[in-house]
């Protein structure tokens, strides 16, 4: 993913306390399921504003999510990529995102026009990465190379049966590790052009 980042200057093993970006309960839950069940050590968490160099002040290590990672000097720290240490975990891959909606709010049709509408939104923007590119640029101090290669290269933007069993994995651990209460079951609604992807929950 690239964007999901433990950062620190010290080991894996060596590492005590983690402070959390505030900004993705999600990706707070998985670093304590890593570290819990992955890795197996005992880490005190603190809830933090995404500035690395105070992070690490308080903490062995920091959780940073988004454009704070992206911008991460990998050079000088040692970096583990979420994404990549669930891959190897559980052989699944990691959902960071998806679009939700409770049951109650659209029958399944206005659910399936809503699908094929964010589909849509996804296949225009995949048609004009460089344009994003270039805006983005010069926001993050990257150049427009990385930006697109990250774009292309680090997200995967359909939701198909593979991405669903590494995120029910993720609910299971969460749930049994009192991270998260259960979560309720998904029901998943295909765009009405196209049965065969999954793009869009309910529940």
């Amino acid at each position: 993913m690239r964007s999901i980042l433990l950062v620190s200057t010290k080991p894996i093993d060596e590492i005590r306390s983690v402070a959390l970006d505030s900004s993705s309960r999600s990706s707070a839950a998985l670093i304590q399921i890593l570290f819990a069940k992955y890795w197996r050590q005992e880490v005190r968490y603190v809830s933090a504003e995404p500035d690395l160099i105070r992070m690490l002040s308080i903490c062995d290590a920091a959780l940073l999510i988004g454009d704070p990672a992206l911008q991460v000097d990998r050079s000088r720290y040692v970096t583990w990529d979420l994404g990549e240490e669930w891959r190897a975990f559980t052989g699944k891959p990691f959902v960071f995102a998806f679009w939700a909606a409770r049951a109650a709010c659209a029958d399944e049709r206005e659910l399936s026009d809503a699908a094929q509408v964010f589909r849509e939104s996804r296949d225009q923007g995949l048609h004009h990465i460089a344009e994003i590119a270039a805006v983005w640029a010069p926001k993050l101090r990257l150049s427009k190379q990385e930006i697109a290669r990250y774009l292309e290269g680090n997200i995967h933007y359909f939701l198909d049966q593979e991405n669903l069993a590494g995120m029910q994995l993720f609910f299971r651990h969460a749930t049994e590790l009192g991270i998260l209460p259960p979560v309720p079951e998904l029901r998943i609604a295909s765009p009405t052009q196209n049965r065969n992807s999954t793009e869009f929950a309910r529940f």
